[in-house]
């Protein structure tokens, strides 16, 4: 079966994920800080949906999409929702252990190892969403170097998470973040093999997803999504400093 990627798709897979990081790095800023209770809960949620749904759910995505194989295919539309709330619940949940009290390296690598597998679990949930006249098989080997690598790329955005400040700081860890993330992903997709068959399963109750347009229209949304996060994070960090004066 011949495929290939839309270079194009590739790149803009890389560039929100390198965003969604950013973005996520600075909302963490505001886990430590956080009151008990409901802003801490909303410190992390923040955080956890802009790296589980912006670097890490959208670049999945947007990767599949760039993924062109010589048959039609498209993707179940209630299983792909289900694969980016395990990834904004698997980071969310990595980010508040991590950051519950005082951040230490016991609390890294459970934390780590949670939202790794967390990863990992959404980007095989939403490679199960694929709806095509084939089958999936995968190679073990190369499938658990893929979980491996999620975990490691989630103990470093963790780290970096609760130790980067400054903005270039940040921006550097984005772009390491980023190439981390995509490296888990392409591992994932070199790992699976495909078999025709004369079958293609249907969509559940919620339909599919497909369309010439739909990875750069993923990226545009995502991408004002992410900015709009960072405005508002923006504007608020000013306003309390303004207020401590």
């Amino acid at each position: 079966m011949i495929a290939h990627y839309n270079l194009v798709l590739v790149s803009l897979s890389y560039l929100v994920s390198v965003l969604g990081s950013f973005t996520s790095l600075q909302l963490a800023i505001a886990i430590p800080q956080a009151q008990p209770g409901r802003d801490k809960r909303n410190a992390i949620l923040a955080a956890g949906t802009a790296m589980g749904g912006g670097a890490i759910w959208a670049m999945h995505f947007i990767a599949m999409l760039a993924f062109k194989m010589d048959m039609p295919v498209a993707y179940d539309t209630f299983i792909t929702l289900i694969s980016a709330l395990i990834a904004i619940a698997s980071c969310s949940i990595g980010l508040a252990i991590a950051g519950s009290g005082v951040f230490s390296l016991e609390k890294l690598l459970p934390a780590g190892i949670f939202m790794g597998c967390g990863v990992a679990g959404m980007h095989y949930t939403g490679m199960a969403a694929m709806l095509m006249p084939a089958e999936i098989h995968y190679d073990l080997n190369i499938l658990m170097v893929s979980v491996i690598i999620g975990v490691v790329a989630s103990c470093a955005a963790l780290w970096l998470a609760f130790h980067m400040r400054g903005q270039w700081q940040m921006f550097g860890s984005a772009m390491i973040m980023g190439i981390a993330v995509c490296g888990m992903h392409y591992t994932g997709m070199v790992a699976a093999s495909y078999s025709g068959t004369d079958v293609i399963r249907e969509a559940t109750f919620a339909g599919a997803l497909s369309g010439e347009y739909l990875g750069v229209s993923i990226f545009l949304i995502s991408v004002a999504l992410l900015l709009f996060a960072l405005t508002i994070t923006q504007a608020r960090r000013r306003r309390r400093a303004a207020l401590a004066i």
